[in-house]
């Protein structure tokens, strides 16, 4: 079996992992080089964060950033301006520091750098604006002026946990400012606040200079307008002309968003009628934008490209390849693709290796035949020799802007990447896919979707489509596979006797709830169907965001005559504060032979003074139908925090072992007194380590008796002395020892909120898995990114050494 002959039927998923290519830049004009600008000031400053994309022609691309503080709190506000090309290459990154100001003292002095390229080719560059601590850009102003005429400015802050929107704010108030911006089809609103006292109604104009609309002066500092639907949109951009340029402006379906938006959640304007090229419907033209292959002279290979319309009607592009000296054998087809509205389209990239030291470089070239001018290209580049990837790494690995896996490492896996890997009892892997699974049958990757292989359904499914509600899958002792998911508006279980060829669908009595079921986590094989349990929500607390009240129910299926009894639900608590699952997906439920065994987290009164949200265990004696009484552990902090959720796993000779969550605290551990028996006693817990800032437990146990967790750790200081940055981090703890020190697995590329959406499995050998993908807080970077960029480490040695993973170590344990 080859990385080659997998890569032919995973090709869906290597379509949606970025490549990245350390592309040779061109050379740098001198500092000192005179440029005529074509945006010649730095107006309007602008608020919050965010970024502008240029279409550069040949020629010297000079981009110049200025910072000003505002000085309102003791903090360090430092500007990060990155500029990369077409492929994301980053062509030149700088910081302008804090300026040192008093707390107090005002709008501070205007801080300057300059970034500036040779533009080899025309392309979409882009500059990426980050500041220190400030992820909403709420303490400093930034502008910048430009050399070039095509651009377009992204307003994009950190997330929030609450409805997106990107206000764009304005900091002139001693001059006019336009803000041009593409109005969405029918009515919609536009809302300015914080306009000077004395400010003239600001007026909407088309792209001819038709005044459309005059926005009506309300309370003090406030304006607003309705835009009819039957007002033409021929002329675009329109322009909001603002008589004093200090504002906060909100327009729907620029600044906010509905949930059916043609265009959503990417806050694009400028000031500048003249610099308004088609960039919307142009976004995205061609993804991955770079890749790295390791491959050596003679060999032949292919990958797939993603052409994308983003526009609201069908549309021809034309695709072409180009070289920077000498050509090579690669080609693109097809050498044309109709794209139908707001769809993509792939085409492959055939090569052959020539000969030579390397690298091989050649760049793919799209070209939409009703906007030639709007052309771009994706890079691909050939590296001599064996990829970094299939060997031991140096951990962490120190993500950098733009520059992930593929890369650093020529990381480029053939299997799929949307989610996480299971073994079942014979070690083979298993992954869901779409609304199926994946695997590997005779040395081949084969994809089998639930709905087209469904042999039996409860009465209720009849005609109803199956979607899983979950990434986890089960197994039981004779290798039957299970998934949680949902059909008629139920929850459901999905079953296959015949490792995923064939699927069966059951009804789970009762009203529908998010489903945790027993997997695999080391040391424990369920005989029967793995039980399960169902967070089913009663209340929410609005004043209090992470809490909520949950029905806990278990559930203890049975296999009567090839088929699954799922049995009623028992009632654990409704107390439950619910379940955390989008990172580390801990595990609620754990079985030895007849014994399960369960642990959540229980909201409290919010006027009740507690060290966190208590953690409990409680075991069913499935023979006897008889629940024990729960046993507390301890406190995971802060209270009323469902991020708090804790994970059980079990050690080979059947100790239990809970590790209770906390947000951004210690993690603290727990192991049951008697084996196979949460009613036995538990000592008081023992802390993870000090001061570690944790969240999203990950846990497993292999057979020595060594737990091993992953998680989200936050750090201060280096790379980013300015700020915190959070970190995948790994932990163990060997039997009769204390908890080693955490150590770094990946390291984010930027500072301020990061996640990993990390997943820990382990397979029947030892052999640990990393299954995560980096999502940073930054609007502005991930809306640059098409698809995921999931990634997974293994471990064969117990977390000694880790390397990306390959197919041959999915498999080798088979």
């Amino acid at each position: 079996m080859t990385a080659r002959t997998l890569g032919v039927i995973f090709a869906l998923s290597i379509i949606t992992l970025t490549f990245q290519h350390s592309l040779a830049q061109g050379p740098k004009a001198g500092a000192g080089a005179e440029v005529a600008m074509t945006k010649a000031d730095f107006d309007p400053l602008i608020g919050g964060c965010g970024g502008v994309y240029f279409l550069a022609e040949p020629g010297e691309l000079v981009v110049e950033v200025v910072k000003r503080d505002r000085n309102a709190r003791n903090t360090i506000s430092e500007l990060r301006a990155i500029l990369v090309g077409p492929d994301r290459e980053v062509l030149q990154e700088e910081f302008i520091p804090d300026d040192g100001q008093e707390v107090g003292s005002g709008l501070g002095p205007a801080l300057t750098v300059t970034l500036r390229t040779t533009v080899q080719r025309t392309g979409i560059y882009a500059l990426n604006v980050t500041v220190s601590r400030d992820r909403y850009g709420m303490h400093m102003v930034w502008g910048f002026r430009t050399n070039c005429p095509k651009y377009l400015i992204e307003t994009a802050r950190g997330h929030k946990d609450q409805r997106h929107q990107e206000p764009i704010v304005l900091e002139n108030p001693d001059k006019p400012v336009t803000v041009c911006f593409h109005p969405r089809q029918g009515t919609f609103g536009v809302q300015l606040t914080g306009l000077p006292a004395d400010a003239q109604p600001p007026t909407v104009h088309s792209a001819n200079g038709e005044q459309l609309g005059v926005l009506t002066i309300g309370e003090p500092g406030t304006a607003t307008w309705t835009a009819p639907a039957d007002i033409h949109r021929d002329a675009i951009p329109w322009q909001l002309r603002l008589p004093s340029g200090k504002a906060t402006i909100n327009i729907e379906g620029v600044t906010i968003w509905g949930d059916a938006e043609p265009i959503g959640n990417a806050c694009y304007w400028s000031p500048d009628p003249a610099s308004w090229f088609p960039f919307i419907e142009n976004r995205w033209l061609l993804t991955p934008y770079q890749g790295t292959i390791y491959a050596d002279a003679g060999e032949r290979g292919e990958v797939n490209l993603r052409v994308h319309n983003n526009a609201m009607e069908e549309r021809d592009f034309a695709l072409s390849v180009e070289f920077p000296d000498a050509q090579w054998p690669v080609e693109v087809r097809p050498a044309e693709v109709t794209v139908g509205a707001r769809a993509a389209s792939r085409v492959t990239v055939r090569y052959t290796v020539p000969e030579g030291e390397g690298p091989h470089q050649a760049y793919v070239r799209v070209t939409p035949s009703d906007t030639p001018a709007v052309t771009t290209w994706s890079a691909l580049t050939i590296e001599p020799g064996e990829a970094p990837a299939t060997k031991p790494l140096e951990m962490p690995l120190e993500v950098t802007p733009y520059a992930h896996e593929n890369k650093q490492f020529g990381y480029l896996p053939d299997y799929p990447l949307g989610y996480q890997v299971y073994f079942s009892p014979d070690n083979q892997p298993y992954m869901r896919f779409g609304q199926g699974v994946a695997t590997f049958r005779d040395g081949e990757g084969v994809i089998t979707s639930i709905n087209d292989a469904l042999t039996a359904r409860s009465e209720t499914f009849e005609g109803q489509d199956v979607s899983l509600a979950s990434t986890k899958i089960a197994f039981d002792a004779d290798g039957g596979l299970y998934l949680p998911a949902r059909c008629a508006d139920k929850s459901a279980l999905v079953y296959s006797a015949d490792g995923g060829s064939t699927f069966e669908v059951y009804e789970i009595p009762g009203a529908r709830g998010n489903i945790d079921i027993e997997n695999f986590s080391g040391q424990n094989i369920a005989e029967g169907p793995p039980p399960f349990v169902r967070f089913r929500r009663t209340a929410k607390t609005t004043k209090l965001k992470w809490r909520s009240l949950n029905d806990l129910e278990l559930f203890v299926p049975k296999k009567v005559n090839g088929r699954i009894e799922i049995g009623e639900p028992i009632l654990i608590t409704k107390m439950c504060i619910g379940l955390s699952a989008h990172s580390g997906i801990p595990s609620s439920v754990v079985s030895r032979g007849s014994k399960v065994h369960v642990t959540w987290g229980e909201a409290t009164d919010p006027e009740e003074k507690v060290p966190g949200v208590p953690a409990y265990c409680v075991t069913y004696d499935a023979q006897t139908g008889e629940l024990g009484k729960p046993a507390l552990l301890g406190y995971g902090p802060p209270a009323n925090d469902v991020h708090n959720s804790p994970s059980i796993t079990m050690s080979l000779d059947a100790y239990l072992h809970v590790l209770i969550g906390t947000h951004g605290r210690p993690f603290q551990h727990c192991v049951s007194k008697q084996p196979n028996d949460a009613g036995g006693g538990w000592p008081e817990p023992l802390s993870a380590g000090e001061k570690l800032n944790q969240t999203y437990i990950g846990m497993v146990c292999t057979a020595d008796g060594t737990l091993h967790v992953v998680y989200r750790l936050w750090q201060w200081g280096e790379p980013y002395p300015n700020s915190s940055h959070a970190t995948l981090a790994y932990q163990r703890k060997r039997p009769g020892q204390g908890w080693e020190e955490p150590r770094i697995l990946v390291r984010a590329a930027f500072s301020e909120y990061g996640v990993f959406y990390h997943r820990l499995t382990v397979d029947h050998a030892g052999r640990l898995f990393v299954s995560y993908d980096y999502w940073s807080t930054h609007w502005f970077y991930r809306n640059d990114h098409v698809g995921n960029r999931r990634a997974m480490l293994m471990s064969p040695d117990a977390g000694e050494t880790w390397k990306l993973a390959e197919t041959r170590d999915l498999v080798l344990g088979l």
